[in-house]
């Protein structure tokens, strides 16, 4: 007998929806483009719900009756929706399936073509431009069995509008087919169509909180449209799409429309300011009637990588068809985030100088430092392993070399004192007698005459935790004496991870702009907090991970495997 197993529809997507994201930390997230967090005292409308209220499934009649006064319709052409998106779903279940088709223009709202995927449904595309909707070229596309037909407007992610006029063509050429209009960003736009689009029997209108008015976490979205049309998206849904939290949540940000339009008003201006900054730095941004910026002609993972770097989130599509060359920016709601973005922009388009890490980066130091620190804990009675090394440079703070020997040895409760652990170090390494030093085993690492052309474009500088005569003695051996304007040593400044030593070497050279080239998460930590792009670099002799992502972790935008390869990505 065999034995069947469980399969799927074969026409259900088995991949979840999934935003490639950077592992580093985000600190200003304009990735998802959530607008500006609603006051902090709307909490406290939520403070007289009763236990007996959250004991029963919730009633959305009040918040869909406010809707309903808002735009002047019967509370019965006004549904609740758990998000916009929500909404979209019920409206493909309503109206498509096998045999039928949706017109689709991409780019676009990527979910509504799942959504109709997912019913069997054909789904022909168009190409979305920068300006306008492709009217004529979606009316072509239609024939008896176009049942739906998406209108994105302000378009997610490239910000274009369809206009009044074209909306009310589109309506009457193809009075067969239900017009989706998702309106989710609407309030940034310079126009809203929403009455408009109320007196038209075919068009269903999607609107949201999650954007202006900033509750995408409580998932409300709302459908309006005629009541006939209402009724069925009502019939192929939950029951209770909203919790009773959220919609007593979303009524009392309902009547904070003064506020809202405020931060509306302020968000067009932070928009002009980004695509100018883009425009500056040679970046073609589309014109964008939405709370975001969207850009293409770039290398849309670097620039989601290089932002990440900086703390920052930006949304790309890697590996997509028509948008790997493209990125998305949400507009910040403050002017200082502006003006941070703005800066970052700026930094990863047109550094005005790299800085170095001097171990692990421009120096192989195996035969050296890393020699030194397994000897002198064999000295005071200890094995260190490679690995172990590694480790503790990876935990981060150990900038220090005679700092990293004492901890190991601690490690192994071996109680020494660091001054002991020092001398001994510093004998080894510097040689005694007329017994050699290690630092005599250290190479270059790299082309010196990439950074003699690096040299001719950018200024050249060096943060490093070694002392300053092993520092400058490495340089001078290898007659890179002359190619750095500036030398930051462990006399200059705290070690990293403090970003003070690379806050003086910006200083030293006169610059505000720059990207580092490190081995350690404490070489990312220092630069990302200085505003600096950080370079993950893996050094000789280390294997590419689990360092790489150890780097990527800490703030890297990206991990080369030598330092040279930064050719590939400078402007």
């Amino acid at each position: 007998m065999t034995v069947q197993k469980p399969t799927p529809n074969p026409w259900i997507r088995t991949q979840p929806y999934q935003v490639p994201r950077h592992p580093a930390s985000i600190s200003l997230k304009l990735d998802s483009n959530e607008g500006k967090a609603p006051p902090q005292a709307i909490l406290k409308s939520v403070e007289s719900l009763t236990t007996e209220q959250l004991l029963r499934y919730p009633n959305p009649a009040r918040l869909e009756s406010l809707l309903a006064a808002r735009f002047g319709i019967h509370q019965k052409s006004v549904l609740l929706t758990a998000g916009g998106d929500e909404g979209l779903m019920r409206m493909c279940r309503a109206f498509l399936g096998p045999g039928r088709n949706m017109i689709f223009p991409e780019p676009s709202f990527e979910m509504i073509r799942r959504f109709a995927e997912d019913t069997q449904a054909e789904v022909r595309t168009v190409p979305y431009p920068a300006r306008g909707y492709p009217t004529d070229a979606v009316i072509s596309k239609c024939d008896e069995h176009t049942a739906v037909i998406a209108v994105v407007s302000p378009n997610n992610p490239t910000g274009g509008v369809i206009t009044k006029d074209d909306l009310l063509r589109l309506s009457k050429a193809v009075p067969q087919a239900m017009l989706m209009l998702d309106l989710a960003y609407v309030e940034f736009a310079e126009h809203d169509l929403t009455d408009t689009a109320l007196e038209l029997s075919n068009v269903v209108i999607f609107r949201t909180f999650s954007k202006a008015f900033g509750l995408a976490g409580l998932r409300v979205g709302y459908a309006m449209g005629p009541e006939r049309w209402i009724t069925l998206l009502r019939s192929v849904g939950l029951p209770y799409p909203v919790s009773q939290t959220a919609l007593r949540l979303a009524e009392c940000c309902l009547g904070l429309s003064e506020d809202r339009d405020n931060t509306v008003r302020k968000l067009r201006s932070f928009r002009q300011t980004i695509a100018a900054t883009l425009s500056k730095c040679n970046i073609q941004s589309h014109p964008s009637q939405a709370n975001f910026v969207f850009s293409t002609g770039v290398d849309g993972s670097w620039w989601r990588d290089a932002m990440a770097g900086l703390g920052i989130g930006i949304r790309a599509w890697p590996g997509h068809q028509t948008l790997k060359q493209a990125i998305r920016i949400s507009c910040p709601t403050n002017t200082e985030d502006t003006t941070r973005l703005c800066r970052a922009i700026e930094t990863i388009s047109s550094p005005q100088a790299l800085i170095f890490d001097m171990d692990g980066v421009l120096a192989d130091v195996a035969r050296s430092y890393r020699a030194a620190i397994v000897r002198t804990a064999r000295h005071f009675g200890a094995e260190i392993a490679a690995s172990d090394i590694e480790r503790i440079k990876s935990n981060g703070d150990a900038n220090n070399d005679w700092v990293v020997t004492w901890r190991l040895l601690a490690e192994q409760d071996i109680a020494v004192s660091l001054e002991s652990v020092t001398d001994v170090f510093e004998q080894l390494y510097q040689g005694i007698g007329t017994k050699e030093g290690l630092y005599k085993k250290e190479r270059f690492i790299g082309n010196a005459e990439v950074l003699a052309h690096l040299g001719q474009r950018y200024k050249l500088g060096i943060v490093t935790g070694r002392p300053r005569q092993d520092a400058e003695r490495f340089l001078r051996d290898f007659g890179l004496i002359d190619r750095f304007e500036t030398v930051i040593c462990m006399e200059d400044a705290p070690c990293k991870p403090s970003p003070k030593p690379v806050y003086r070497a910006l200083e030293a050279m006169g610059v505000d702009r720059a990207w580092m080239l490190g081995d350690t998460p404490d070489d990312m930590v220092a630069a990302r907090e200085a505003g600096v792009l950080p370079i993950g670099v893996v050094p000789p002799g280390v294997t590419a991970e689990p360092l790489g992502t150890t780097l990527l972790q800490s703030g890297a935008s990206i991990v080369l495997e030598q330092w040279d390869s930064i050719l590939g990505r400078l402007p």
